[in-house]
């Protein structure tokens, strides 16, 4: 049976000069998550569940189902990945979330999503 324990989230982050307007109070990063099935039975991606919180501490939740247009089927050992992104009005945020998942017998269960810095490159906070 696979259950959240099975599931492995990485996500990878980057700052978005070109799109972003420090004097706008405007932060655009890119993140890209890897999901990994280690589990013994397929799963589905149904829906996400986002928290970013900016610096000043303003927190926009974001669901929806599946992610970038698609509920993606993750095959045992395999994994799925995508690139979205965050605006945020700070130099610093966080995101944490989850993603619902369904196995293939039928059961649903949530996957955490680790907590991640938005931040811009070489900067301390």
């Amino acid at each position: 049976m696979t259950s959240r324990e099975d599931v492995k989230i990485e996500v990878n982050t980057r700052y978005l000069q070109e799109q972003s307007d420090p004097d706008g109070s405007r932060y655009v990063f890119a993140y890209t998550v890897e999901i990994s099935n280690k589990g013994s039975q397929a799963i589905k991606l149904l829906n996400r569940h986002w928290h970013i919180t900016d610096d000043n501490n303003k927190v926009e939740e974001v669901r929806g189902d599946g992610v970038i247009g698609q509920q993606p089927e993750i095959l045992p050992g395999q994994s799925f990945h995508y690139t979205s992104g965050a605006v945020i009005e700070t130099k610093f945020g966080t995101m944490y979330g989850d993603y619902e998942l369904l196995t293939a017998d039928g059961k649903k269960f949530k996957a955490a999503i680790p907590p991640f810095l938005l931040a811009l490159p070489l900067t301390f906070h």
